[in-house]
Formats: C-alpha cells, structure tokens, sequence
C-alpha cells in the first residue's frame, strides 16, 4: 500500500509565531515586554589568516565572552544572493544605451551573471548578535506584613522599585556598546540596526522564499494599516507536522547539536556557517556563576577522585578515560580560579531551508556527515520544531533550550564569524569569492580613493583581470585612460568603438609637452601655470639624465622666460595663446650663462632623431570614452619619456573636464626606475580623487616597483588592491608592502592563473576571475587561444 501522507497538526498564521510588539528607535521590545538591540557584524577570512592571527582573533574573542554578565545570542544568517536592483539598473542602461553594440554587450553582461547565480546558487552571508535586556521588578511588599501599610503606600513604593524604560534603554545600550567595543577589539565592524534594517531583517526570517528584499519594500508594507509589528515582518501561514515546518513555499527543518567530542580545533565549523543552501544558524551564550560552577565542579571532582582511589584499593586496572575526565575538571577549575575561563551553558540550532521535504532530507544528511565526521552529536528537533524554528530568529529567545556547558575555550572554537561578503548594489563584477562561492560585486568609487595596484607575474592574468574591468566599467559609464606598453590593449580599443594613439618616432601622433594647461574654473591661474613648469621640469631632468641643483635652478629660469616669450606669464590671460615647443627652450638655454652644455643635450630631442617625438604641436584628442596610448615602438630609452608626457597631457586634461575616469598604466615600473616620474605619478595618485579620478597601476616587476622610496606611497594610497600568482624571488617584498599572511603568501605562490587575492580597504577575498565566453575572446592574451581564432578565421575564409 503506498505510504499516508503526513497530516499537517496545525495550520496557523505566521504572525502568532512572532514575539515582536514593536519596533522603535532602534530597539525590538517583545510582547513580553523584553528589550532586544541587534548588532550587524562583518565577518572576515578566518583561513586567509596565519596561525598568530588565528589565535589573537581566538583569544580576542575569549575576552570578550569572559566579560559578559549576560546572555546573548549570534546568528548567521544565509540567503539567496538577491541582485535585482543591481540587474534592474543595468536593464536601464541597457535600454539607454547610445547604439547598439554597446546594448547587446549589457544583455549578454546580464546574462552571464545571472547565469552564475543560477548555476551556482550563490549565497550571502550575514552575522548578527542580538542582545537581550529583560525588565527585573523587585518584589512587592505583600499587604499582609506586618504593620499594614494602606494600598496607596504600596503604590508608591512599586512605583519607586519597578526601573523607568529609559533606564532600561539605557541598560541595553551599555550592553551593545560592550559588546561592540569586544568585537572592534578583534578587527570586527559592527553596527546596531535601526527600524526600517530591523523590519527588513524579520520579514527575511520569516518569509524565506524572499530573497533579501530591500528597505524600500519593508517601508512600504510598514505604512499600510496594521495590527502591529506582527503584521508588517509576517505574512500567510506555517504548516507544522513532527518533522519539520513549512514557512510560505519553503520546508524547514531544525537541527540541534546534543554533545561534543573532548577536543576541537580553531575553525571547526566553518564548513558549517559556509555551508552553500538556505541556513540559518544560532548560538545561545549564557553565562554561568563562577562560584557556583567552582562548587559544582569540585564535588564532580570529588566523585572521580573517589572512584579513582577506590578503583586502587580493588586493584582494577586504571581507566584512563576516568583519570583524563579528573584532570579536566582539575584544570577547569583552576582555570576558572584564575578568571582566565568561565563557563556557560550553549545551545545551537541550525535551521535549513528546502523546497521540498525530499531536498530537506538530503540537506540533513549533508549537515550530519559534516558535523559526524568531527565526532559532534546532532539530532533533529522533532515534534519540537516550531520551538527550533523560532530559537533560530533574531529575538534572543532559547526556545528549545537544549543547552550544554562549556567554558570559554570549546565555545571560541566555533568562532562564528568566518566568511566575508564583498556583494554590493553597485559597481562591476570582479569574479567569485572562492571562501564562500559569493559574487564579487563592487564599486571602485564608493572607497576613499578609487585608485588601484595590480601585482603579478607574467602569464598570471593581470591584463586579462584589467581588460574585464574595463568591458565592465564603460558599459556603467566609466571613461578610461590606458597607457599600453606592449600593444595588449589595441584589439579592444578597436572593437569597443575606442581612440588608440600610438606613439612612436615616426608616428604620425604627436604631444607637445609644452602645451598650455587648460585652467579649471576654480583654480588660480598662475598656479596652475606653475605646477605645470614643476612638471615640464621633471620631465626635462628625465631627457637629460643627471643635472646638478645649479642647472635645476638654471632650467626653472629658463622655462620661465621660454613661457614669458610667448606672453604666457601670471597675470596674464594666456588660454588663446601659441604654446612654446622644446626648441624654443633650448634657444633660450642658449643664451642663458651656464645653460649651453644642457641646450647642447637636448639637441638631439630637437634636431636630431628624436626630434619628430617631442619637438612639434600636440595633434591628437582625447574625448573618447576609451583611449589607448601605445609606446610599444619607443626605444627603452624613450619609454619614461614618453610614458611622462602622455600622463603630463593626460592630467591637464582630465583637470580642466571632471568626469568618472580611471587611469591604467601598465608596466608601471617604466617609470617607478627614475625618481622624477616615479614622483610624479605618485602625485596623481594622491591628487586623483579630487578630480573624479581612480588611478591603476600593474607591475610584474615588484622589486623595481618597491625599491622606488615612492612606490610603498602609491601602494597606501591605492584603496583597491589585486595580486595574482606570485614569484618565489619577490613573494617576500610583496608580502612586506602588502602585510601579507604565511597563508596568503603561500596561496600567491600556489595560485592558478585568473586566482589571487581582492583587497578593498581592509577587506581581503580569495578570488576568482570569471568571464563570459564573449568577453574571454574580446580579452584573451594567450597564444593558444588567439592562435586558433587565427586558424579559424583562416579556415572560414577558405571556405568562403
């Protein structure tokens, strides 16, 4: 006979289940009147950290659980990625966009991310620490005692033991605030949720099949005509049976952790908050009396120390589980003596989530073989489910109550904050999250300075990772400026409708460096005049290699007088006049006492082979919204020069006309050999902020890069942060400039190309470059892969 369906037991409205009366001024107060603060805490990469690491996060931790006198609850909460704001946003851009080709690239943009979501059912992860303040009402006198105070006095006097609700506010703000001060103590962000995050976080909780919906939504259900709290965070009805609940769409299922085994190691259950489904995970912390834990465990010490000595007098074997069990209690209360440990009783819960009962079951057993397979006893709450589900919301309530004691040590060891989300709303995607399997979505612009360094060896991926970025960015409206040392970067300027310069002796391109800088509106004109001769004078010592402070001071005269020629002076209104060329410097160098042996050195940018690279008028533009410079073709000797002329000319322009732009120059090191262009592109490394700027910089050759007293500058001053494989003979440096981990260096070294480390700030993400088939063949470098495109270009040729 085919097997009965369970019968549901009940069928209740959602919103009986849930405790919240109101929600206001950033605190929850229950229906029982309970207070309740909930902190939003940033997680890190607990395994991209060494050992010394590990253990000042560990014992961090320690501290900050020895100091509570009072319980408190932590909850890892996993969701569906939800992007729709960010997809929606692109669907606007999609349809706005100026042709065609720029559209498709959007639509397949689209599709390829939500292709990666779908296939990979990419998940967030979020950490919350709920805080709970319980009302204490002192007895009341009873109107029996003796003496018989009239009803009245009794009034009073309740009304003088019963604490004011701003005294308990305050009560349950010292307590977050204690408790945020120990988590920032560990390197750990958080922040306390105010009303409209509140709402949204339990209508998350109790409506699963939302996938993080955002505040705009909850507002717009808080201002419909309710009953109360109750009515805005829940909706529809809970299904209960023994086995499980089912919320809307969705099956839960509640697990608990019954016991442990005697040791577990730091990060043991990592496995389970980075666990890829629909999870919610809660652990309850309450705190222990010393003293009456002290007194516990001595007569528990007692009993074996008994049975020890009585095993002796019988002459049974010894029974080293009995004396091991002896030494523990002994250390224990030892510890505890000293207040380095305390004990608490804890309770997890673990809430999984399915469509159906059958993917339920199968999650289980997933969650059993993890946690069995470290000797940790876990059962189902069955017939207890409702209580298991609820033990697992943001409200500080222990429902199932299922608890063991541990002290301060087993409890660190579960370190819950273990993963890292870099998942914003706005900005490109870098590539995946290879801790979590979460998408690396992020704005280079909403950091304190957009600007960006990428580190790797040669082969390992950087240009690729750049060249993604770029498709990326232009189609969200970012303008970009490349500096090409190798021509890497001319099929995609071509093909994205971009402007490629190339820059050479007998190129047909041409900068004048002595160009008149265009004067931003709010700048001083004279200052401007006069920054621009500080640079023309580091580019001048880059031309004629070595001069001595009298030359300098020599040259700066001489620039002077080469701009006052052409009545081009403070003061002055010089925007319509004929700029100087490098030939009218070298004829007043002439005539200046001292200045012939440097006019004779510059001879050869003037008259001779050079001259059609640095001695005539500027003919090229740069309103593209991409534009690529290539100095491929110069001499080595030339290629400092070159590369300072063109960011000199860049930066006049990018001054005078603000918009979103990002910089590249790769092979920075070209400039970071000589001090004069390695100071001057720190100085737009510092500057580029102000003028809407991000600046990046790619190096393979890390030690030229850092051996320059300004490269370790442009490495702090570079918010965003990407290294690749890495070779043996610089993993040392790199690891110094960037405060690198035995962990981290070990996976630079390690690392398959497109793999590295994503640094935003003091973020830090294991990460993955991904592409879409389209981009990887827009982008790709690698000799086999353009070869065969070659092939089969030939190929279809020949068949035509």
């Amino acid at each position: 006979m085919p097997a009965k369906k369970q019968k549901n037991i009940q069928t209740p409205p959602t919103q009986q289940f849930v405790d919240v009366r109101e929600v206001k001024n950033g605190i929850v107060v229950l229906k029982n009147g309970a207070l309740r603060k909930v902190i939003l805490v940033d997680g890190l990469n607990f395994n991209l950290k060494s050992e010394e690491e590990q253990n000042l996060i560990i014992s961090g931790y320690q501290n900050l659980l020895n100091s509570l006198d009072f319980s408190l609850q932590i909850l890892v909460h996993t969701r569906k990625l939800n992007i729709d704001g960010y997809i929606e946003d692109l669907r606007e851009r999609m349809e706005n966009a100026e042709d065609e080709g720029e559209s498709q690239q959007i639509s397949e943009y689209i599709n390829f991310i939500e292709s990666l979501i779908e296939g990979n059912e990419v998940m967030v992860k979020s950490f919350f620490v709920v805080i709970p303040y319980e009302a204490v009402s002192l007895p009341l006198p009873s109107s029996k005692h003796k003496g018989g105070a009239p009803k009245a006095e009794e009034g009073a006097e309740q009304e003088e033991t019963l604490e004011t609700p701003q005294r308990e506010r305050d009560r349950l703000e010292e307590r977050v605030d204690k408790v945020i001060s120990g988590l920032r103590q560990i390197g750990l962000r958080a922040v306390a949720l105010e009303d409209n995050e509140l709402r949204e976080l339990y209508y998350n909780f109790y409506n699963p099949t939302t996938i993080e919906q955002g505040n705009e939504k909850v507002a717009e259900r808080g201002k419909k005509k309710t009953s109360g709290e109750a009515d805005i965070v829940a909706s529809g009805s809970i299904e209960v049976t023994p086995l499980n609940i089912k919320v809307d769409d969705k099956f839960a299922r509640t697990l608990f952790i019954l016991d442990y085994p005697r040791f577990l190691s730091s990060g043991w259950f990592s496995d389970i908050i980075n666990f890829p489904g629909l999870i919610d995970v809660s652990f309850f912390i309450h705190p222990e009396e010393t003293n009456i834990a002290l007194k516990n465990l001595r007569r528990k010490s007692a009993q074996f120390e008994s049975q020890i000595l009585a095993n002796q007098e019988k002459g049974l074997v010894r029974d080293p589980a009995l004396e091991t069990a002896y030494q523990d209690v002994e250390s224990l209360r030892d510890a505890l003596q000293q207040a380095t440990e305390r004990l608490f009783l804890v309770g997890v819960y673990i809430t999984i989530y399915a469509d159906t009962a059958s993917e339920l079951n199968k999650l289980e057993s997933q969650i059993n073989s993890i946690l069995e397979s470290r000797l940790v006893d876990v059962r189902s709450a069955d017939f207890e489910q409702i209580k298991g589900w609820q033990s697992t919301m943001p409200l500080g309530i222990d429902s199932l109550d299922i608890n063991k004691s541990l002290n301060t040590g087993p409890i660190s060891s579960f370190f819950p904050f273990v993963s890292l989300d870099l998942t914003s709303d706005s900005g490109i995607l870098y590539g995946i999250n290879r801790s979590n399997s979460t998408l690396i979505i992020f704005d280079r612009f909403s950091l304190e300075n957009a600007n960006m360094v990428v580190f790797a060896k040669s082969g390992s991926g950087k240009s690729y990772a750049t060249k993604l970025e770029v498709i990326r960015s232009l189609m969200l409206g970012t303008n970009y400026i490349i500096i090409d040392p190798e021509n890497e970067y001319q099929s995609l300027a071509e093909t994205l409708g971009g402007t490629y310069i190339k820059i050479s002796l007998n190129s047909g391109s041409h900068i004048n460096p002595f160009d008149i800088p265009i004067v931003p509106a709010d700048e001083d004109p004279g200052e401007v005049l006069r920054s621009h001769v500080v640079n023309l004078t580091g580019l001048l010592k880059l031309m004629l290699g070595k001069i001595t402070d009298e030359e300098e001071a020599l040259l700066d005269q001489a620039l002077i007088e080469t701009y006052a020629v052409r009545d081009i002076t403070p003061g002055r209104d010089f925007t319509k006049a004929t700029p100087p060329l490098l030939e009218d410097l070298v004829g007043v160098l002439r005539g200046l006492q001292g200045g012939e042996e440097m006019a004779t050195r510059l001879l050869r940018f003037v008259k001779g082979s050079y001259s059609g690279f640095t001695n005539v008028p500027t003919n090229v533009d740069i309103q593209n919204r991409l534009i690529v410079f290539s100095v491929r073709d110069l001499e080595d000797e030339l290629r400092p020069v070159a590369m300072y002329i063109i960011l000199n000319f860049i930066w006049n322009a990018i001054r005078a006309d603000i918009r979103k732009r990002i910089m590249i120059i790769d092979e920075a090191w070209w400039l970071m050999k000589y001090p004069d262009s390695a100071s001057f592109l720190f100085g737009l490394a510092k500057r580029a902020r102000k003028y809407y700027l991000g600046l990046t910089t790619i190096t393979q050759d890390v030690e030229d890069f850092l051996n320059s007293p300004y490269g370790r500058p442009i490495i702090t001053n570079s918010s965003l942060q990407l290294l690749l494989k890495q070779a043996p003979a610089t993993i040392d440096t790199t690891g110094k400039a960037f405060n690198l981990t035995d962990v981290e260096k070990n996976y630079l070294l390690e690392a398959d190309v497109g793999t590295g480390l994503f640094i935003a700030g003091l973020k830090r993400a294991a990460i993955q470059i991904v592409a879409s088939l389209n981009e990887d063949a827009l982008i790709t470098t690698n000799p086999n892969k353009t070869g065969e495109d070659a092939d089969d270009a030939e190929e279809n040729k020949e068949t035509k």
